[in-house]
């Protein structure tokens, strides 16, 4: 009887060792593993030839333009954005969203789950409706608010309507902007300064005002501010001044909005193909070289500036507000 049992503990011991011994050159895998094999990586891209590169064409429209009409077309994300869940079940108003950084947004947020209503001039009824339509596709809620934001009244019945529509709101990006260049200051109207200014400081503070008793705790404010706001150009001088705003009122209002829960936070690109380099934003000179200073010897895309804005209304990015996230293509800014 004795001998069975130290057999038995003998047994016991050398099978456990086994098991430990299999454990240690085992790997632990993540639960999801344990199902069919994952995809295989996508491979890597050159982000400097992943995009169109200057010299571009030659090519004018008239203010506010239109992406479809551009040679190249912007890439938003259309065929390329993948989306995985991060913002289901949010409500999201997004400014200037029929083109530019506007559209990415609209494109991303809807494929991450959210419903949204974008705000655009009546001239850009066509390049919206193509957004709302991608939203659609993906199968989330659009709207179409088109409107004029140098009017207050109308910015409170965009904010109403985004409301009433969506169901509530728990996303602000204010992204719309007017840019015309003019080399000289003695060229620049006071008709022209006030538009720039309605457009891009008063439209947002409009906005935000109205979005305000509609904002739980959890909910995120993103403005549209530029690499202008620190390295201003010569013939931007008002759009640059109302970038600088935009970067100010960001961490101000982050700090005012912190202890009510929500975040604030900012997207500053450097040169992105967008209208408003066709629309007057850009002498033809620059228009033709645009982006080509950058290190990356080109502009950005608005689908590479797309994760920015998913990342800032992401409620796993709960620390982060007052922030400006920068997409320069290099060149440090901010």
């Amino acid at each position: 009887m004795k001998e069975e049992n130290t057999l038995s503990r003998r047994q016991i011991l050398n099978g456990l060792g086994a098991s430990l011994a299999v454990a240690a050159v085992s790997p632990i895998l993540p639960a999801e593993a344990a199902g069919p094999a994952t995809a295989a990586a996508e491979p890597l891209k050159d982000p400097t030839t992943a995009y169109p590169r200057p010299p571009f064409k030659s090519q004018t429209q008239p203010w506010p333009g239109l992406a479809s009409k551009m040679e190249p077309v912007p890439d938003h994300g259309e065929k390329t954005y993948k989306g995985s869940g991060r913002l289901k079940g949010r409500k999201a108003l997004i400014t200037g969203g029929d083109s530019g950084m506007g559209r990415a947004a609209a494109i991303a947020y809807a494929r991450e789950g959210a419903d949204v209503a974008i705000n655009y001039l009546p001239a850009e009824e066509a390049d919206a409706k193509e957004v709302i339509a991608l939203i659609k596709a993906a199968g989330q809620k659009g709207v179409a608010i088109p409107g004029d934001l140098r009017d207050e009244a109308f910015c409170k019945k965009l904010v109403e309507e985004a409301v009433r529509q969506l169901g509530g709101l728990d996303i602000v990006v204010s992204n719309a902007a007017r840019q015309q260049q003019r080399q000289s200051i003695l060229d620049l109207t006071t008709e022209d300064f006030d538009a720039t200014m309605k457009t891009n400081i008063y439209a947002p503070f409009w906005i935000i005002k109205a979005a305000l008793p509609h904002l739980k705790p959890g909910s995120a404010i993103i403005g549209t501010t530029s690499e202008q706001a620190t390295d201003p150009s010569e013939d931007l001088y008002d759009y640059a001044q109302t970038k600088a705003a935009t970067t100010n009122y960001v961490r101000s209002l982050a700090k005012q909005l912190a202890p009510k829960g929500i975040r604030v936070n900012g997207v500053a690109p450097g040169p992105i193909w967008t209208p408003l380099q066709v629309s007057g934003g850009a002498t033809q000179e620059k228009l033709q070289k645009f982006g080509g200073d950058t290190p990356m010897k080109r502009p950005g895309q608005p689908v590479e500036l797309a994760s920015i804005y998913v990342q800032l209304a992401d409620p796993q990015a709960s620390y982060a507000t007052g922030q400006v996230y920068g997409a320069a293509g290099g060149k440090g800014m901010p």
